[in-house]
């Protein structure tokens, strides 16, 4: 009996990708960022707990979804042909149920938070339903992961500033302007690594005729990743500037242009091996833009 337990326990644990955090840790940083910036530095042990453990549960719950929708196109792709629902190890029904499970925990999280961070929880979840999807139809739907990703931005502004009564009024005080201009800014870097995990798969992709940006921008993907970067740092650095972040978020902005230029050597050939690894170290350019941040407003007035 238990080792039957154990190994179901293993292919869920490989359904919802706990062997490979870089995928949570995408999510993670920029969240941490702006629940930093939103709460002026350290934001208490509650918030941080609910937004890492929201983080994991919700992008391990993406996972079900994404395996589910997209087990007939996986199964001709060499690198995910043995994931458990593409191989038939974990049904689709249980697939289901467990990204069900995964997301009440979730939402479970936010309802100790406030009525603005509550309201947000379902157009994040719709969003994160249908990026699958997009793929069908959208010539680059590496955007609508963008905005599924980056949503933690204005969730995490609506936790440190909502007001505990419900209204329109307080729900939408809770989330300023600049928060929805982060999450933009950040669907950039999202479609800069997702371009660059998009080039891995591009062969196999136009053989069974998915739509990703790798293919849609060609010769150029390269380029259009090095502009993403850009775009995404510059973005970022003028935004933290105008919320009163200074030398030490820039440096954090500078660490990570200079990890960007990197990530050009490793992908200007379009080699997989070394556009798979860029993909895979790009949280760690989240996380030094967040050490940035953390430095910047701890240090502020020092």
């Amino acid at each position: 009996m238990v080792p039957i337990v154990t190994h179901r326990l293993n292919l869920y644990l490989a359904l919802i990708r706990w062997d490979r955090p870089a995928g949570w840790l995408l999510l993670l940083w920029p969240t941490m960022s702006a629940l930093w910036i939103a709460a002026q530095g350290f934001p208490g042990w509650h918030l941080l707990a609910v937004f890492v453990l929201g983080t994991i549960l919700m992008r391990s719950a993406g996972c079900c979804v994404n395996d589910v929708a997209d087990r007939e196109f996986d199964r001709h792709v060499k690198r995910t042909a043995q994931r458990p629902v593409t191989s038939g190890a974990v049904s689709v029904k249980e697939a289901l149920m467990l990204g069900a499970g995964l997301a009440l925990v979730a939402f479970a999280l936010t309802l100790t938070t406030n009525p603005a961070t509550i309201a947000l929880c379902a157009p994040a979840l719709t969003v994160t339903v249908l990026y699958p999807y997009a793929k069908r139809v959208l010539s680059m739907p590496q955007a609508v992961l963008g905005v599924a990703f980056s949503f933690g931005i204005p969730m995490a502004f609506a936790a440190a500033l909502g007001r505990p009564e419900w209204s329109w009024a307080s729900i939408g005080n809770a989330v300023p302007w600049q928060a929805w201009a982060l999450l933009i800014s950040n669907l950039f870097w999202v479609l800069a690594y997702d371009t660059e995990y998009a080039m891995v798969d591009r062969d196999d992709d136009l053989k069974i005729g998915i739509k990703t940006s790798a293919i849609t921008l060609g010769r150029y993907d390269v380029a259009a990743v090095m502009g993403f970067y850009l775009v995404h740092l510059w973005s970022w650095s003028w935004l933290g500037t105008g919320m009163g972040l200074g030398l030490w978020f820039q440096m954090g902005i500078v660490g990570a242009g200079l990890q960007v230029a990197w990530h050009y050597t490793l992908i200007k050939t379009r080699n997989r091996e070394a556009c798979f690894k860029a993909f895979r170290l790009n949280h760690w350019l989240g996380f030094t833009v967040f050490v940035g941040t953390v430095l910047d407003l701890a240090l502020r007035g020092r």
